[in-house]
Order: structure tokens, then C-alpha cells, then sequence
């Protein structure tokens, strides 16, 4: 968890943002295309008073995990995707950030039952989720994760938006050659992208179902057995679950 410097309220806004554009320099030096989300993330935890970092990207039907910092907060946007609810999926409607600083408030437990539930379980107590891109076109989400309940300080949220403005301009602006790259993480995202809906075909078919019906009946499925719905895409892919038989 790192510790913003920049809470005194005397300090100076334009020095605040050096000192983030510094550490996010000092980070992704040298980084190819495919590490550095991961690394934008380790910037979040290292600048700001959270404990983990995620980043995800709109897809068709459901927000694709990208990277996170560690394993609590990959599960976390896991969690949000196999549901189809959390903070992540307010943000890719709305295009505006949603700041829970504490997730025992009955207000989030009434917005997000079963993610409050879990992230609770799994010691979270606050989430941060910002808008990668604007109001008009929101590409993902940036999700930070805190133990502890509390707000973020007008510079801390600063400071965590400027974060996601960078990590959109790495997500928006990579260059093509990069993006078709055998290693890099678009393709391993698009091919994610389609297990999953060559799944939710397969349960279309075995129920004579909508897609959306489908994706719901995956999702469950998923919840159900502590899978993320990648996991359990692929077992429908692979014919080791069926849908129409008991």
C-alpha cells in the first residue's frame, strides 16, 4: 500500500502530478506492450493507500481481466465478470468512477449483494473503480482494493486518475505491429473472448435459449462450482459439462 505524499493541503497540484508521472515513467521503462498493464498497476498500489489493482477491458458481454497486481485482486475482477455486477460493470455503463469506501455500508450490499459478500470475505473493504476512456467512450476499468474502509483525498484521486489516463493511452494507443504480436495480450484476450462465446453457442443450443439466458446460465454455472466464467467456458468447450443433462 503505498503512501501519497501529497496530502498536505499546502502541497502544489503540478508537483503532485510529476511525482506520478515520474513513478509511472520509472516503472514502465523498457516494459513491452504486454507488461505494461501489469505495471500501471503496481504503479496504483505503490502511490496510492490500496492494497491491489486491476484493469479490465470491455468486451461484448462481459468485462475481460487484463492484469492485476496479485491474486485477491485478479480474483476480485474475476468475480465481477462470472457475476455480470460489481463496481467494474457501473463504470462500463456509466463511464463514471464509483468510489465504495466501505463495502459493509448497506447501500453497496444493496447494490452488489453477492460481490459485496465476497469481497468482504476476502478482506476488501473499499473499491475504487475509474473509467478507462471518458463519459461518450469508457474502453475498461481501472479497479483499486483496500483492507481497510476510508475515502481517497482529492489528490489521491487525482493521482489514481491519472493513472487510468495513461493506462488508456497504452490500451488505446498501441501500435498495431504490438497488437498483432503472437505473445501479446490482445490476442490472448480475443481468443478468451471467443471460448467464452463459442460457450454460451454451445448452451444455446443444448437449452434452445437466447444468449443472454446462456451467458446467465454460464455465469451461474461458474459461481456455483468457484470457477471464473473462462474456466467454465472451457469445460463447455471441451464437453466436460452439458447443460441439458442433469
Amino acid at each position: 500500500m503505498g503512501v501519497w505524499p501529497g496530502d498536505d493541503p499546502g502541497g502544489e497540484p503540478d508537483n503532485d502530478d510529476e511525482r506520478v508521472l515520474a513513478a509511472i515513467t520509472a516503472q514502465v521503462r523498457g516494459a513491452g506492450p504486454a507488461a505494461v498493464p501489469g505495471r500501471l498497476c503496481a504503479v496504483a498500489v505503490d502511490l496510492l493507500p490500496v492494497d491491489g489493482a486491476s484493469v479490465s477491458l470491455r468486451g461484448d458481454s462481459m468485462p475481460l481481466q487484463l492484469a492485476a497486481s496479485g491474486g485477491r485482486a485478479a480474483r476480485l475482477a474475476q468475480l465481477q465478470a462470472t457475476l455480470g455486477d460489481g463496481p467494474c460493470h457501473h463504470v462500463l455503463r456509466t463511464g463514471t468512477p464509483v468510489l465504495a469506501r466501505d463495502l459493509e455500508d448497506g447501500s453497496c450490499a444493496d447494490r452488489w449483494p453477492v460481490f459485496t459478500q465476497q469481497a468482504l470475505g476476502s478482506g476488501v473493504r473499499a473499491v475504487y473503480a475509474l473509467p478507462l476512456g471518458s463519459t461518450a467512450v469508457c474502453v475498461g476499468t481501472l479497479d483499486l482494493y483496500r483492507a481497510s474502509p476510508g475515502s481517497l483525498s482529492a489528490h489521491q484521486l487525482h493521482a489514481a486518475l491519472l493513472v487510468a489516463g495513461v493506462m488508456t493511452v497504452a490500451l488505446t494507443d498501441l501500435p498495431y505491429d504490438a497488437r498483432d504480436a503472437g505473445d501479446g495480450w490482445l490476442s490472448g484476450l480475443a481468443a478468451d473472448h471467443d471460448r467464452v462465446h463459442q460457450a454460451v453457442g454451445m448452451i444455446m443450443a443444448q437449452l434452445g435459449v437466447g444468449a443472454d439466458e446462456a451467458l446467465a446460465r454460464l455465469r451461474g454455472d461458474a459461481f456455483a462450482h468457484d470457477l471464473t466464467v473462462l474456466e467454465a467456458a472451457l469445460d463447455v468447450v471441451a464437453r466436460r459439462r452439458r447443460f441439458d443433462m442433469p
